[in-house]
């Protein structure tokens, strides 16, 4: 099977359904499919041939959808840029991926005409502007019946490239209808004419619910932008059922003014993802959205590989905390710790190491980058993570942190994501972020920086002094942040909305030729 048949299948068989919304537009299957069509006449039309990759710069709007179904029609492989990226990146993934075309929303265009320059192997850019769709309307909306092969490449996302140049993830058409199938293995069944909100780009975590949702005949709501009141009114008025949030997305929902007071009925999945979530944040969404959190846990490299249900979430469960994990393996992934010095030998349930994975919507390889591609795939097939934790007699996953943000403060290893959980319980804390810092005795030290609640004084020593005692009564005096600011203004944030710990990290080791430091 290949995305592109299920997707025309999936038009044919809903074809006067709703297909996707974007504010006051919205297209039916037959008419999403048809614009999708034309789109991928186009660029045929420009000389590009199956398996050519074209990348492309924009927000989630109408016109995204043109190219999610255009460039499976074609049978080329997109390449979705990250509205927030340095310039460099930009042409890091263009270059390195030899995308022969860019496809960019008007509001963008001077970002790839800053850098047309460095881009010698593209060929085409298509600004989206006010002659676009003349210029759609202008080719063929008869299907070309491209030859697809499932194991031909389908999408190349990349990395967050937090060191070094972003990394390319390239999914085949088998391995991107896997991901979705096992992303929503759990869930209450999509009935068609459902609706699934994508408050994120699709061209990150939430897009995986993208393909599943068009297949199911459900539709796909699309907001261009993340504001919390904005969210929570299209939430209520188009009677979202399915959506994707990162956890500070979650926090920032829950905490809405209005949020309690409005019509959850046909809300079934608010999957969370992309980072760990605080206590306090999912309990405080259970109380205000019901029992229809789901969590899970993957990568971009592989996913998703955990998963579990508000039932099992907020559960008791003797000799495990269910609250505090990821969730346990999904029917169809393997899951293991590995020795982080021997990536072949499997450490024993209730050790700490290096989550390994394996599954059908794994990565095969980093694109044209051999050497990464051997770092993070074993011998035997799996996907090492990156993410130290342990799994329970249960079988429950705990992230305690990324291998390479550990802090070993005084020879004891010190995991930040510990920290945060405990410091997010305190009632004054909105959001938090711990990382190391150099110490002169202790070789590093963990610092917390905390953005507070409104009317919270950022200098109170009361508040500084509380949430050094929750970290001590939950985890032990070593593990205490010897530092701790407060912030009235909330925490930097990816362009997904992860918290950047090593933005706020990178300022305390000016001077310093690593960010390690010894005792």
């Amino acid at each position: 099977m290949d995305v592109r048949g299920l997707m025309a299948q999936a038009a044919t068989l809903n074809a006067n359904r709703i297909a996707v919304i974007h504010g006051d537009r919205q297209l039916t299957f037959a008419e999403a499919w048809t614009r999708g069509t034309r789109l991928a006449n186009a660029l045929l039309a420009l000389g590009l041939v199956p398996g050519d990759r074209i990348g492309v710069l924009e927000d989630n709007s109408i016109e995204a959808q043109d190219l999610f179904a255009g460039a499976t029609i074609a049978g080329l492989v997109r390449v979705p840029l990250y509205a927030r990226n340095s310039a460099e990146a930009h042409i890091h993934m263009l270059d390195h991926t030899g995308c022969r075309a860019v496809i960019v929303a008007e509001h963008y265009a001077h970002e790839i005409d800053a850098i047309r320059a460095d881009l010698p192997d593209v060929e085409h850019v298509i600004v989206r502007d006010s002659g676009y769709e003349q210029w759609l309307g202008g080719h063929d909306d008869v299907d070309p019946n491209v030859p697809i092969d499932p194991n031909d490449w389908y999408i190349i996302r990349h990395t967050g490239g937090t060191t070094g140049n972003p990394k390319g993830v390239a999914y085949t058409h088998r391995s991107w209808l896997a991901t979705g199938r096992d992303w929503f293995y759990n869930f209450p069944p999509m009935i068609a004419g459902e609706r699934c909100l994508h408050v994120g780009p699709i061209s990150h975590g939430s897009g995986y619910l993208y393909t599943p949702t068009w297949l199911s005949g459900g539709a796909n709501v699309l907001l261009d932008h993340f504001d919390p009141s904005e969210t929570i009114e299209v939430m209520e008025r188009e009677r979202v059922g399915y959506m994707f949030a990162v956890p500070a997305m979650l926090n920032a929902l829950a905490r809405d003014e209005t949020a309690r007071r409005r019509d959850w009925s046909a809300l079934k999945v608010i999957q969370i993802g992309g980072a760990p979530i605080a206590d306090e944040t999912a309990l405080l969404a259970r109380d205000v959205f019901g029992m229809v959190l789901y969590q899970g846990f993957g990568q971009t490299e592989a996913v998703p590989v955990c998963m579990m249900g508000p039932e099992e979430w907020f559960s008791e469960v003797e000799g495990s905390e269910p609250l505090r994990s990821t969730g346990r393996a999904l029917p169809f992934a393997y899951l293991q710790i590995r020795d982080p010095d021997d990536n072949m030998r499997q450490l024993p349930i209730g050790a700490e190491g290096e989550i390994a994975v394996k599954c059908d919507g794994q990565m095969l390889e980093f694109w044209d980058n051999a050497e990464a591609t051997a770092e993070r795939i074993t011998p035997d097939g799996f996907v090492l993570t990156g993410d130290i934790g342990r799994l329970d007699a249960n079988g429950y996953l705990y992230v305690l942190d990324r291998k390479d943000d550990m802090i070993i403060s005084g020879g004891f290893n010190i995991w930040p994501a510990e920290l945060e959980n405990a410091i997010a319980d305190h009632p004054d804390v909105v959001e938090v972020a711990v990382f190391s810092v150099p110490d002169d005795k202790w070789g590093e030290t963990p610092m917390a920086v905390c953005a507070v609640a409104a009317g919270i004084a950022v200098d109170d020593p009361r508040i500084i002094d509380e949430i050094r005692s929750l970290c001590v009564d939950r985890l032990g005096s070593y593990k205490k942040p010897t530092h701790i600011e407060l912030r009235a203004e909330p925490l930097p944030k990816s362009p997904v909305g992860k918290i950047q710990r090593k933005v706020l990290r990178e300022p305390h080791w000016a001077g310093h030729d690593r960010r390690v430091a010894g005792n």
